[in-house]
This record gives C-alpha cells, sequence and structure tokens, in this order.
C-alpha cells in the first residue's frame, strides 16, 4: 500500500502544494512540471526510507554474516544489490504514479531520472542508518534532508539553490517531461553524483561490517 500511496500523493496532491510553496517563494514551478518532480520526491522519500530501515535493520545480521567467514565486501555487495532492487521498485512506483497523471514526452530519460532520485535517497537512508542507531531520530534526519532537498529544488524560489542533492535529477526529469533536450554535461552530471551515492553506500555497509566483524 505504502509503494501505491505515496507516489499517487506526491505526483497529486503534493504537487499542488509544491506550486503554492513555489509561488509563495517567488519560484516559477507550476502545472505539470510540479506533477513531474512529483514522481522523483516519491521516489526519493520511499528510497530514503527504505535505504534507512535497511541499515539500521541490518546490524546483527552483517555481523553474523561476516562472522561466518563471507567477508565485509561480499555483505556489503549483498545488502546494496537489495538495496538497489529496493531503489528500482520505488522509481517504477513514482514513474507509474506520473504515467497515470500525465504524459512524458521522454519517458525513458525520466525513467532513468526517477531512478537517480531513488539511488541518490537510498544512499542518504543508508549513511543516516549506518550514524544514528534510533530508527525515530533516522527517520527525523532524513525528513529533514528531503525537506531541504525539496525547497531548495528547481523552480522553488526566484533564484536557484547554490547546491541541492538531487538538482541534476530533477533538471534532466523536468527536462524530459517537458519534452526539452538534455545536454551530455547534464547527463554526466546526473551519472557522477548517482554513482558517487552508491559507492558511499556500499562503503558504508563495508564499513559497518568491518566494524562489527
Amino acid at each position: 500500500m505504502l509503494l501505491v500511496a505515496v507516489p499517487a500523493i506526491f505526483v497529486v496532491a503534493a504537487a499542488e502544494v509544491l506550486q503554492d510553496f513555489a509561488g509563495a517563494l517567488g519560484g516559477s514551478l507550476a502545472g505539470d512540471a510540479a506533477s513531474t518532480l512529483g514522481a522523483g520526491w516519491a521516489a526519493a522519500f520511499i528510497a530514503g526510507t527504505l535505504g534507512l530501515f535497511q541499515a539500521t535493520s541490518s546490524r546483527g545480521a552483517d555481523r553474523r554474516l561476516a562472522l561466518t567467514g563471507l567477508g565485509p565486501a561480499r555483505v556489503a555487495a549483498s545488502r546494496i544489490t537489495a538495496s538497489l532492487m529496493l531503489a528500482v521498485i520505488a522509481a517504477s512506483a513514482g514513474l507509474l504514479a506520473l504515467l497515470a497523471r500525465t504524459g512524458i514526452a521522454h519517458p525513458w530519460h525520466a525513467a532513468v531520472a526517477v531512478l537517480a532520485f531513488a539511488v541518490i535517497y537510498l544512499a542518504i537512508g543508508i549513511l543516516v542508518g549506518s550514524l544514528i542507531d534510533d530508527p525515530l531520530e533516522g527517520s527525523l534526519a532524513v525528513t529533514f534532508i528531503f525537506l531541504l532537498d525539496v525547497f531548495s529544488g528547481p523552480g522553488m524560489t526566484a533564484e536557484a539553490a547554490p547546491y541541492s542533492v538531487s538538482r541534476k535529477a530533477a533538471d534532466v526529469l523536468l527536462t524530459a517531461g517537458l519534452g526539452g533536450r538534455t545536454d551530455t554535461s547534464a547527463w554526466v552530471g546526473l551519472a557522477l553524483i548517482t554513482f558517487g551515492a552508491l559507492a558511499a553506500a556500499s562503503g558504508a555497509f563495508v564499513l559497518a561490517s568491518r566494524s562489527r566483524a
């Protein structure tokens, strides 16, 4: 139910809220652009939450698996593979909600961008879960990062924020949804931050396994 309800809320209801906040902050986000970004935020929120609980719930199992001789690298590889499957599910849910709401000019480009949203926030959830033991505190931390990122996203204010973790994914998603052409530099930037996030998440699992072995 979560994978169905959250994307629908973000793409439909939250899109209107984003539009209202953007107007209040002097931004230009509106209409289909808000709905399109909503799909990315839906995937991000789901993946961040799943990544957090993947990290917090795997501590004991990681320790035991490492002690059996599997080694930190193999344990981390298994964890990151399972986490990526969660990211794909979250991205698919967000994209399907967007397709049900509105058309997409470049659906494959949009799919890559939504998946990037999911992977980036999956990594954020894993990193937060690796640093914060309490699930409630971790959830609040992920939510805080998420909200900061949303309100510094494209079109939310009159002037672009100097940095946001999902900016590259948001730019590609908006361009894909509105029928524009994504240039090579945007794809390179998106790939760098996405694979960087994936590497950070993998490193967190490796370090956690070593420290508990």
